[in-house]
């Protein structure tokens, strides 16, 4: 078993991360990625939104590991399930393989928080543990497995920027639109003067 962990500061306040973190897939900068499915979504008691997601990917794995493996099969299913909580401005999202679940098994675990001392940027902290079964050298596939996911975590990073900066883009030009609409009317309404 292998433990990864890793801890990232947004300079974005907390809820426009969580809906750029809703929004992440699918991204340019992570094609593996290749369909996400809502299977449930609803709001309990407390008010805090519950998400099932299955996620459909394609797993970049090396050669020799599909060789040590046995399984030149990539295509992969994640379950994800996740809580956003706007009361507590949490958002905690755990996912694990359902595929390949004989041989290997990956649970991560990331939380969105509000930093303690600057409420314009948002904390991320992930986890993931690693666990490859019934076959020889399971550590060195358990460590190749931890580099990926390294690298995979700085493209998922790096597409929550992408998602962020569409998502602005969208309301600057559903601002421009709303003001153009209401410009022209009080124009004309001057014109008619």
């Amino acid at each position: 078993m292998k433990i990864w962990t890793s801890e990232h500061i947004f300079n974005h306040p907390w809820e426009t991360v969580t809906k750029a973190a809703m929004q992440k897939y699918p991204n340019p900068m992570n094609p593996s990625v290749f369909g996400v499915d809502v299977l449930d979504r609803a709001i309990d008691k407390q008010g805090r939104l519950h998400s099932k997601r299955l996620l459909s990917t394609e797993w970049g794995l090396p050669s020799i590991v599909k060789s040590i493996i046995g399984n030149t099969r990539t295509c992969t299913y994640i379950q994800e399930h996740s809580v956003v909580d706007p009361r507590e401005k949490t958002f905690e999202l755990q996912s694990t393989n359902i595929t390949f679940t004989n041989l290997v098994s990956v649970d991560e675990r990331l939380t969105y928080k509000p930093h303690p001392e600057d409420t314009g940027k948002t904390i991320l902290t992930q986890e993931a543990i690693i666990s490859v079964k019934g076959v020889s050298l399971s550590s060195y596939l358990e460590g190749v497995m931890a580099s990926s996911i390294s690298a995979n975590a700085g493209k998922g990073r790096e597409a929550m920027e992408w998602v962020i900066r569409r998502l602005n883009a969208e309301i600057e030009e559903l601002a421009a639109t709303a003001r153009g609409t209401i410009r022209t009317p009080m124009a004309a309404a001057v014109t008619e003067k």
